[in-house]
């Protein structure tokens, strides 16, 4: 899976979620941040980088 779909795809998973209480959520795709504002007013970054490659079973 590259880089850009996961991200893409989070995204999309935080955008239509109702039970997280997402004010607002953006994407500053040069720094791999997702900016995620909630209802009551607390500001989380999440940042998205890939840290290795898939050699194999997952240890």
């Amino acid at each position: 899976m590259k880089l850009d779909y996961f991200r893409d795809k989070l995204f999309d998973l935080l955008n239509d979620s109702e039970e997280l209480g997402i004010a607002d959520l953006n994407a500053d795709e040069r720094n791999g941040l997702l900016t995620v504002e909630t209802e009551d007013g607390n500001v989380f970054e999440i940042v998205c980088q890939q840290v290795g490659e898939k050699r194999g079973i997952w240890r």
